[in-house]
């Protein structure tokens, strides 16, 4: 009994120290972000991320302590095999979530969740697109070296034998035993005797959320956001249902009031509608916004000469979370993306579909894979009649790792716009993709790589907009510069805020007049402003308000995987949702945006499961 019951102990704490190991290695690749931090901080980041060690070392445990059982019963060589099977397999997922982990962190600015693995499965290519050759080939040798590490550091500890376990001669009270044991990992497992139960926010300490994220064991984070991607009714429940309700009836649109003054931005009622979402643009690459100057120089020309909204914000921080913000008025969810579920976005409405029922012709055109995660089904079901991607280029034009370089793309647009006749009106959605990792675009311009590529991206969008300017369908053109989301510059951000800032700019032979709104607003917005602008209904967009209309309330609403952002004039506010506590409250109202922040995800989240 005495030597399985240590080796039982051996295995927890094995694993408990192993993941105990891994904080101050990831706070050493990150020196960067950890520049300022004590010995004594690291051993606090270690303490308070115990919780999360051990519960997930029971989840481990629980294997290997059911074979401890079974071989009070029989010595058979297969319980062996199974146990270096079963470590075999634990060494090289922990090396996988590690490493991935260690490289993604750089990018995302949070601990693994299940998101890499919806985007690799829908295109393995564009997943790894965003890095070299060579990162990929060292994150791989990084992972087969570390499970080699891992897996020796098991075979010496628990898999070898100097001398094989013998059958014990009162196997029913070692079996009970072990079995108590086993069953004492609930405790670990689930955090206590508490209510709650384990998860993210046990770790959270430090108003340093650096520190908070050094803390979290990455495959617990992993296993957890992979277990929580359904029951979305069970989830983010902040309050009794009815007070969500009361307070969500006054976050969404209302109706125009004969006394209102709406400004009216546009000389034609059906303007052809060009859409350019900017990958990953922010206001920090403009000069107008108090950015970096000689960026984004034809984005800084495009304010001054069109409609500029000023204080906006993106809805999420990826691609698949941004276009369905812009196209439906869908916000992006912490915990998902509602691509993941055609089924879903087949029930969404969407700008497109309303502007087909008007008339409109539609066109989508982007140089990458239409078909990662899931846009092309969310596409065709928004209404989408014609899918130009990477596909319908030439081999020798896909020079970029998301496939056609962006001046390509445009080229292609004007190529069609000259050629075809034009079904007026139309509406055409163009997706740019170079300024993006690792841009790499042919394109010298700036010194800074990563100013490089916007630099290029904007040079793009200003040539393409200056050869339209030159075509007869300029006077009837709107075009909506829009990024899909903040991204990439700068890094790292200490403000949650100044991470999802971005340009809203309307520009075109369609505009009236030059005009700056300062109206707080987000992505989701967009569609209740147009449709409205077009004298088009647009009631079925549950969460977009028209950002004109002055009897509507009017704020930026914003999430990521662990918070969620309120934000008006008077109260600037972000709910940490792994440590459930208010991140920043700013502003002359502080705190007011609180609860309706909380009512407005568990609606979302509602929504979300009806669909």
């Amino acid at each position: 009994m005495k030597k399985r019951i240590i080796q039982f102990l051996t295995t927890y704490f094995l694993f408990v120290l192993l993941f105990v190991l891994q904080k101050p290695i990831f706070m050493v690749y990150y020196h960067d972000l950890y520049t300022n931090t004590s010995l004594g901080d690291y051993f606090r980041v270690v303490w308070h991320g115990l919780p999360l060690d051990l519960s997930l070392a029971g989840y481990l445990t629980a294997i290997p302590s059911i074979l401890l059982i079974a071989s009070a019963w029989t010595n058979s060589s297969i319980l062996r095999r199974i146990r270096q099977g079963y470590f075999g397999i634990i060494a090289f997922a922990m090396a996988c979530i590690f490493i991935i982990d260690l490289g993604l962190y750089g990018f995302w600015g949070f601990r693994l969740d299940a998101t890499p693995i919806f985007y690799f499965f829908s295109s393995p290519k564009d997943a790894i697109a965003s890095v070299s050759f060579w990162f990929v080939l060292l994150g791989i040798l990084a992972i087969l070296i570390y499970a080699a590490i891992l897996y020796c550091i098991f075979y010496c500890v628990l898999i070898r034998e100097k001398k094989p376990l013998k059958i014990p001669y009162r196997r029913q009270n070692v079996s009970l035993a072990l079995l108590l044991l086993t069953a004492a990992l609930f405790i670990p497992i689930r955090g206590g005797f508490s209510v709650s139960t384990m998860n993210l926010s046990k770790v959270y300490f430090s108003q340093d959320q650096r520190m908070n994220h050094a803390a979290i064991n990455p495959a617990f984070s992993f296993m957890y956001s992979a277990t929580h991607q359904n029951n979305f009714d069970k989830q983010y429940r902040f309050m009794d249902p009815k007070i969500a309700d009361e307070l969500f009836a006054e976050m969404v649109d209302k109706p125009v009031a004969a006394t209102d003054s709406i400004p009216q931005l546009l000389n034609t009622q059906r303007p052809n509608i060009i859409f350019i979402i900017l990958e990953s643009f922010s206001t920090h690459l403009m000069e107008t916004f108090g950015g970096q100057p000689n960026v984004a120089v034809n984005m800084d020309k495009f304010a001054k000469e069109g409609v500029l909204f000023s204080n906006f914000y993106g809805s999420s921080f990826r691609t698949d979370r941004g276009l369905a913000s812009i196209i439906s008025g869908y916000p992006g969810q912490p915990s998902t993306s509602i691509m993941k579920y055609p089924e879903k976005t087949d029930k969404l409405p969407s700008i497109p579909r309303s502007l087909k029922n008007a008339g409109y012709s539609l066109e989508y055109y982007y140089g990458g894979d239409a078909d990662f995660t899931n846009m092309r089904s969310y596409l065709v079901s928004s209404g989408i009649e014609k899918i130009i991607s990477d596909k319908d280029f030439p081999l020798s034009e896909r020079t970029g790792k998301w496939g056609a370089q962006d001046h390509v793309l445009f080229q292609r647009l004007m190529k069609d716009l000259k050629e075809e006749k034009q079904e007026e009106p139309f509406l055409k959605l163009v997706q740019t993709s170079s300024s993006h990792e690792p841009f790499e675009v042919p394109f010298h311009r700036l010194d800074d790589k990563v100013l490089n590529s916007f630099a290029y991206a904007d040079s793009c969008v200003g040539d393409f907009v200056k050869q339209y300017q030159e075509t007869p369908l300029w006077k009837n053109t709107l075009f909506v510069l829009v990024p899909d989301h903040q991204g990439a510059y700068p890094y790292p951000i200490e403000n949650p805020l100044d991470g999802q800032t971005i340009p809203l700019i309307l520009i075109g032979g369609a505009i009236k007049q030059p005009l700056v709104v300062d109206t707080y607003a987000s992505q989701i917005d967009i569609a209740a402003t147009l449709l409205a602008q077009l004298g088009l209904p647009h009631d079925e967009f549950t969460f977009s308000k028209n950002i004109l209309n002055p009897g509507s309330p009017h704020f930026a609403y914003f999430t990521r995987p662990d918070y969620f952002g309120m934000i008006t004039a008077d109260n600037q506010l972000v709910y940490n949702l792994d440590a459930n506590t208010v991140q920043l409250d700013e502003g002359t109202a502080k705190g007011a945006n609180l609860e309706k922040g909380k009512a407005f995800l568990q609606k979302l989240y509602d929504d979300l499961a009806k669909r």
